[in-house]
């Protein structure tokens, strides 16, 4: 099949969290299954510009990726140059698969489809969900809803989501939804050089000062990390390690209130982590711990789980019925003294540990991109027919 996603964003701008990651982890596994994907995307990077070629495709892992310039309202990832190419080539694809909704690629991709009548999936990424809009941009969100992203959902043939609460979120705004489809990301395994290869001496010498847990992923409000904080009083002796990229300044409030409730001193920062620094973390931290007050799927999570990292996550969480089925961890509310009291019980509680070690490990082997693919490829078979 000849497929086409489109994206505003992609590697390398990793900035934007767990979107990129997957979004390339499916296409990269499709195209191993020996489809032709193609990738349309910005070159936008935060306030600067991917060094990437543009308006030629490029390799990338086996997916022909075409990056386009964005030189104004590049927070809507407006770029002319696309929406040419888009009209010109997308009548050439057998399928279109769109990731997100508030961002002019996809709006301007399933116009083109539509008129070139080709069928296309939209994957709303986390973003169709109500206490999200009300609580960021509320007012330029219910507008675009109202204008553009309705008629985007509804005329799809069929609305991707990663996990049964995104479905239950995506329900709750009343639109005419085509079919949902139920498909979860996938998992990128150890690689070997993430395992032989030794971590930076910083990071190093943060494991080497004992136990710890571990927060991995963006420093943002979304991810809970004003409870987690809060919750420390209640988990005394615990030292947490936040390993992230501070992307929206969100750590100063985070470390004023760690001041506030005085556990600056159990608080340890890295930055953004990767490869073999970010393997060393997972696999030497009592548990991982993701509170987030929305979360349509949780990578990090089933990264934890495949490292045999025990997890503790808060019901918002997407994955969290894996976690609760599976074993692998607990899902704990998200008020502090709940949490901190789950925190402090099973940091002190090896054996406990060991056993949410083991189910993970298992678990996590239904989550390859192999699998992932291999149900996103009979979905698109079903709707190109």
């Amino acid at each position: 099949m000849r497929i086409l996603h489109v994206a505003a964003s992609y590697l390398p701008a990793t900035r934007y969290g767990g979107t990129i990651v997957s979004v390339h982890g499916l296409c990269k596994a499709l195209a191993a299954r020996g489809h032709d994907v193609h990738v349309f995307t910005t070159n936008v990077d935060g306030a600067r510009d991917s060094d990437v070629p543009l308006l030629t495709p490029v390799d990338v892992d086996g997916v022909k990726v075409s990056y386009f310039p964005s030189r104004n309202l590049r927070r809507l990832y407006w770029s002319p140059p696309m929406g040419q190419a888009l009209a010109r080539q997308i009548g050439d694809f057998d399928i279109a698969h769109l990731h997100a909704l508030f961002v002019w690629p996809v709006w301007a991709a399933a116009r083109a489809a539509r008129r070139a009548g080709v069928p296309y999936v939209v994957a709303p990424r986390g973003m169709l969900e109500k206490g999200l809009v009300r609580r960021k941009s509320r007012w330029l969100k219910t507008a675009l809803i109202a204008a553009v992203v309705r008629r985007v959902l509804e005329q799809a043939a069929a609305v991707h989501v990663t996990s049964a609460r995104e479905a239950a979120e995506a329900a709750t705004f009343g639109f005419a939804l085509p079919r949902i489809c139920d498909v979860p990301n996938g998992v990128d395994f150890d690689q070997p050089g993430d395992r032989l290869t030794p971590p930076a001496a910083s990071i190093a010498g943060l494991i080497d000062q004992g136990p710890y847990v571990l927060f991995l992923g963006r420093v943002s409000w979304k991810k809970g990390l004003d409870r987690l904080v809060a919750s420390l009083p209640f988990a005394p002796g615990l030292t947490l390690v936040i390993a992230g990229n501070d992307e929206d300044g969100y750590l100063d409030t985070v470390m004023k209130q760690a001041a506030a409730a005085g556990v600056t001193a159990r608080i340890r920062l890295t930055g953004h982590v990767h490869g073999a620094d970010k393997h060393a973390l997972l696999h030497r931290a009592q548990l991982l711990v993701l509170p987030s007050y929305s979360e349509n799927f949780g990578n990090v999570v089933l990264e934890a789980m495949a490292a045999g990292c025990p997890v503790v996550v808060t019901p918002e969480v997407g994955v969290s019925d894996v976690v609760r089925d599976s074993g692998a961890g607990w899902v704990v509310d998200g008020v502090p003294a709940a949490l901190g009291a789950a925190l402090a019980k099973l940091s002190a509680d090896p054996e406990a540990r060991h056993a949410m070690a083991e189910h993970g490990r298992s678990a996590s082997g239904a989550y390859t991109w192999a699998a992932v693919a291999e149900r996103m490829e009979l979905l698109y078979r079903e709707i190109a027919s």
